[in-house]
This record gives structure tokens, C-alpha cells and sequence, in this order.
């Protein structure tokens, strides 16, 4: 029996035994996330550590009396242990609910229907993995992690709602190293994920963070502060784009004043009408459900043109200000964003930055003014100065300060006619579902303070 259809059948033998236990006045949401996963770490293009995973994590949220309580375990997979420790959980569930304060924002289990969806994946077995990777790496100083395997996720309640999504896919995140001729260590930063391992895709792929790799033996350029035409790649926009979900198109925190878009949301600022942002689940990186069972739109336009047509609205936040929930999650953050291309053609990207700076990567993102949507943080990895649409050199790091107003409104000149798919890599506890889809974009002047 595959991994996805067992641990299903002991998800379900689990439910049952939870819900027939309950009193009256009762009610009970279980949510699962399970993997099997293959991890492969590798460090200077060898095998550092190899295993396979195989977790499932089990989450209880009682309701009564209007209060919630919620308790979670790693499951053994074996039925008869498993609905010991449930069913003693909820034993402890029903004495320390009670002396919980009353929620007046509780959202009650509902019943809003059954689906299953599965994203089949064709992935690579462990011996062509690692010949392919040391092969096509051989040459360089490659450090890197792959994880690939069917992911699980489901929810069931009390009330009858059950859904399923599952999903097998991969990732192989990696760097590649050298020292410049500056003396500085300098690294490209490289990611190849799918659902389908295709060797041409790989060999591309390490192809052109090579390419890079030998830009960056130049000596490096230092930039005095300034303002600097930009062309950001997609992990760059992405980057940028990760803030929107900080409260930025959250109903919620609109409301309560801590949204950095309050000025575009209540028309008093804008942006370009070369941007649009939506939600868009048939991507398949993640359910469309969330942990409330509630089904979310397939697609769901948020800045249309550069004006704001949806926030992001819990249930939760539904209740506590009268207004209609749209699936959203407890945080009201983007699970599965996706940017609209433009006419900007690939081949074309560094005659039309013409001179300024081309950023692959930025880190350490964070709002310097919340209210103006002021962001500061740093390039990273390959950024190099270009001239006359040719590259010059890489570049030392740079820290900017500037505003979203800027990045996706005025100085927004073009975007990429294609996107790039960035799959989650997080692998905390358990690896992350979820993704953006991102093209890159021409920003005419950007703002860099160090």
C-alpha cells in the first residue's frame, strides 16, 4: 500500500474513534501533514548525508463552550497507540477548556464538503540522483540539499467535512563557491524543483549558475550609496514580494492599523499598472483548503492593475468585523502567489538595464517604516554591475532602504514575459508546502543606503 493511501486509512480509523467519543456540545477538527521524503546533503559536489523520512503530525482542535483548545503529536502509525494518546488528549481537552476564557470570535466546525486531489510526480531514485549531481558538479565547489517524496495534507471534523491533498515533488537547493579576484569568497545561489526530474532541466540549470560562477571570479566592484537602475531576477522579486503576506494584504491587520498597504488599500497611494498579484491554487504547491477546512477560491485577483480588489479575509476576521471570509488562512498571508508577466523578452534583460545593477537574490527583508511601506534588507549572492548592457563585475554587498510604493509603482518600468515557479524550501520539523510564481522586473531607480 503507498505511503499517501496508508497514512490516509489511519488518519481516517483515527477520526472515527475521536468523533464517536464526544459528548454533546463537543466538537472536533483533525488536521494531518505527513511526508516521505528522501534528503540528500552534499558538500563540494559529494554526498554528505543521505536518509528517508517518513513523519505524520496530528493536530486536535476541541471546541466547547465556546472555548478552543488545541493539542498536537507525532503519529506512530500504529491505530490502536494512536487513538490512546487522541483519545487521552481529549480526555485533558475537556478539564483545561473550561478554564479558558469565552471566545467571542470562535468560528464553530461546519460541514463544507469532501474533496481529494493528487499531483502525481515522476522523481528520481537515489543512485541517478547522486551520479547526475556529481557528474554535471564535478567542476565546481557544489553544497546543496534535495528533498523529493509524496506530502500529505487532510483535515476532518465533527461535522462531516473531510479533505485530502497530496502532492510529489522536489527540490534541489544549492550554492556554488569560489573566491574572486578580490580575494573575496563569492557564491551563486541555485534552485531546481518540479514534480517531474527531467536531467536536461538539471544540466540547464547548473549551466547557467556556472556561467554566473565565472562572472564572479572578477574583482569585485564597490558602490558608493545611492540611486541605481535595477533589474530584479525572480528570487529577488520574490523576496520582495514575501512582505506583501506580513499584514500587507490582510483584511485583519488593515483593520487594526498594522497593514504597510493602508495607503494604497484606502486609494490614497498607488502602483504601476504594469502590477498584478493574485492567489492562484492551480499551481498545485499547496491545498486550497486551510486549517479550518474552509476552501479558498481557485483564483483570487488581490492588486488588479495596481489597484487593491481583494484583502485576505479569515474567517475569524469575518466574524469579528461582519464581512464574508475568502478561505484565508489564520495569518491572511499569500500560500500560493503568483505575479503577471509582462513584454520584457529574457534575451533583452541586460540591453535594457542598460548600466545599473542586476540583483539575483536579496535577504534580511524587513519593514524599516511600516506605515509608508518602507522595506530595508541586502543583495546576496550573484549581483553584478553592468554597463552599456554588458557585465562588468560582481559587486560587494549593498544594504537599500526604500519604499513598495517605488519598487512596484513609479519606478516599476517593465517585467519579464516569463515567470519562474520557487518552490518552498523550508524544511523545519517537516518540508513546507507552497511556492510563488515570479517573473523578474526593470525597476528604473532604487535606493541604496550602505
Amino acid at each position: 500500500m503507498s505511503f499517501q493511501r496508508n497514512t490516509l486509512r489511519h488518519f481516517d480509523t483515527l477520526s472515527v474513534a475521536c468523533f464517536e467519543s464526544l459528548a454533546e456540545g463537543e466538537q472536533l477538527t483533525l488536521n494531518l501533514a505527513a511526508e516521505e521524503q528522501m534528503y540528500v546533503r552534499f558538500n563540494n559536489s559529494g554526498v554528505r548525508q543521505s536518509t528517508d523520512v517518513k513523519q505524520a503530525r496530528l493536530s486536535l482542535r476541541f471546541q466547547s463552550v465556546g472555548r478552543r483548545i488545541v493539542y498536537t503529536f507525532d503519529s506512530t502509525g500504529e491505530d490502536r497507540q494512536d487513538a490512546a494518546t487522541a483519545l487521552s488528549l481529549l480526555t485533558r481537552a475537556r478539564d483545561e477548556v473550561k478554564h479558558l476564557p469565552e471566545d467571542p470570535f470562535l468560528i464553530p466546525p461546519e460541514n463544507q464538503g469532501h474533496s481529494q486531489l493528487h499531483h502525481a510526480g515522476r522523481l528520481p531514485q537515489l543512485e541517478a540522483l547522486l551520479g547526475q549531481v556529481t557528474k554535471h558538479t564535478a567542476s565546481a565547489d557544489f553544497t546543496g540539499l534535495y528533498a523529493g517524496g509524496p506530502q500529505l495534507r487532510a483535515i476532518r471534523n465533527s461535522e462531516g467535512l473531510r479533505h485530502v491533498f497530496s502532492t510529489e515533488s522536489f527540490f534541489l537547493d544549492y550554492s556554488l563557491f569560489t573566491v574572486n579576484g578580490s580575494g573575496e569568497n563569492k557564491a551563486v545561489k541555485g534552485l531546481y524543483a518540479g514534480t517531474e526530474w527531467e536531467v536536461a532541466g538539471f544540466e540547464q540549470s547548473v549551466r547557467d549558475s556556472l556561467k554566473q560562477l565565472d562572472l564572479l571570479k572578477r574583482d569585485s566592484r564597490e558602490l558608493s550609496p545611492g540611486h541605481y537602475r535595477v533589474f530584479f531576477a525572480p528570487a529577488a522579486v520574490e523576496a520582495l514580494l514575501s512582505l506583501f503576506s506580513w499584514g500587507g494584504v490582510g483584511y485583519g491587520a488593515w483593520k487594526k492599523g498594522d497593514s504597510a498597504l493602508k495607503h494604497l488599500i484606502e486609494g490614497e497611494r498607488q502602483l504601476s499598472p504594469l502590477f498584478s498579484l493574485e492567489e492562484n491554487f492551480n499551481a498545485g504547491l499547496t491545498p486550497r483548503f486551510n486549517s479550518q477546512g474552509e476552501i479558498a477560491p481557485e483564483r483570487l485577483s488581490v492588486i488588479e492593475h495596481g489597484v487593491v480588489r481583494n484583502l485576505l479575509i479569515s474567517s475569524r476576521t469575518a466574524r469579528e468585523y461582519g464581512v464574508s471570509g475568502n478561505g484565508a488562512e489564520s495569518g491572511e498571508g499569500l500560500r500560493s502567489p503568483e505575479m503577471a508577466t509582462g513584454e520584457l523578452d529574457d534575451a533583452a534583460i541586460l540591453a535594457s538595464l542598460g548600466t545599473g545593477i542586476y540583483i539575483s537574490n536579496l535577504h534580511y527583508l524587513n519593514w524599516s517604516d511600516l506605515v509608508n511601506a518602507r522595506i530595508t534588507g541586502m543583495t546576496r549572492y550573484a549581483c553584478f554591475w553592468v554597463e552599456n548592457g554588458e557585465i562588468v563585475s560582481p559587486i560587494r554587498d549593498l544594504r537599500f532602504d526604500e519604499s513598495l510604493y517605488r519598487v512596484f509603482g513609479s519606478e516599476l518600468e517593465s517585467i519579464t514575459k516569463t515567470a519562474s515557479v520557487l518552490m518552498e524550501t523550508d524544511t523545519y520539523s517537516q518540508r513546507a508546502l507552497g511556492g510563488s510564481t515570479v517573473p523578474g522586473m526593470l525597476v528604473r531607480e532604487f535606493r541604496f543606503t550602505l
